[in-house]
């Protein structure tokens, strides 16, 4: 039988403990939220800049404004399963961190915001291991790499594909609308109408709704339940946003010799940027879901 004396230390230890342990959890806490406001204030000018580029245009990484809030719907969707569970801190973080952050300062001397913007996707793994630990990083890992496909990517890292997509839908315009009728005479990357001629500009080559297909045709075969609905959305995504871009260009070139050139001063021209949006992402979504559903469906519809 233990006596009253060494009942009573016993319990102011674990007192003592109890109150190092809550006192250790605030200082954690505390540090955690300096550490997000910091890089809340560090990267509050590439989020203007990234703002920016995404409501640019239609034909400049719209779809990007897109992004983040799938990313945070993603990230709580599997962070619900661990509710309940306390998060392990991993000092591995820094080997994410701190590459991001030398990324960052690089981009101040440079003044791009490119290299900035990149260093987001690498530093938000990096503030997860940090904060979450190691289990709950592997499993948003998917959605903060996916941030990826909101950065704009340099126009000089993309002008070769730009060219070749408006060769492509050139010649692919000039080959169709001869069936509709209409007499068109195709020189490089021009379009002479008998209402004048019609140039396919980098804004018209379908690179901003083949960049916007190909991260929907990501998340979608990430999400599929099978490696052949994985395999035929990935390879689905550019032939999908290619024809598109020539439906858009031919609808553009119906009105053109229905109104005039004057029609792609209207809103009908950044109107059809859209539907090429509308058109393809819809097809991808059902190209990745749930076969078994699409079969049953289709059983009811019979």
């Amino acid at each position: 039988m233990s006596s009253p004396s060494t009942t009573v230390s016993t319990s102011t230890v674990d007192a003592a403990g109890i109150q190092d342990r809550a006192a250790s959890a605030r200082w954690r806490s505390v540090a955690a939220y300096l550490l997000i406001g910091e890089l809340v204030v560090l990267y509050a000018p590439t989020a203007t800049f990234l703002w920016q580029r995404w409501t640019m245009s239609v034909w400049h990484n719209a779809h990007g404004l897109l992004v983040p809030p799938v990313v945070a719907f993603l990230v709580y969707h599997e962070l619900k399963r661990f509710k309940g569970s306390p998060p392990a801190a991993s000092g591995w973080g820094f080997v994410l961190l701190v590459p991001a952050l030398v990324l960052h300062a690089l981009d101040a001397g440079m003044h791009t915001q490119l290299l900035s913007a990149a260093s987001i996707v690498v530093a938000l793994p990096g503030l997860s291991l940090l904060l979450l630990g190691v289990a709950r990083t592997r499993a948003i890992l998917f959605p903060l790499v996916f941030l990826a496909a909101a950065l704009p990517i340099p126009l000089g890292m993309t002008e070769q594909i730009h060219m070749q997509l408006r060769v492509i839908a050139t010649i692919a315009t000039g080959w169709v609308v001869p069936m509709l009728g209409i007499p068109v005479f195709v020189e490089g990357t021009t379009l002479h109408l008998a209402a004048g001629p019609l140039q396919v500009s980098d804004a018209c080559s379908g690179f901003s709704t083949l960049y916007a297909a190909g991260a929907v045709a990501v998340l979608t075969a990430h999400s599929a339940s099978t490696w052949r609905q994985r395999a035929l959305v990935l390879l689905s995504a550019a032939p999908l946003a290619i024809g598109a871009n020539l439906l858009r260009i031919v609808t553009l070139v119906v009105l053109v010799v229905w109104q005039g050139v004057e029609v792609l001063e209207t809103f009908l021209h950044p109107l059809s940027g859209m539907m090429t949006f509308a058109l393809a992402l819809p097809i991808i979504f059902w190209l990745g879901g749930d076969s078994r559903r699409r079969a049953r469906a289709q059983e009811v519809g019979a």
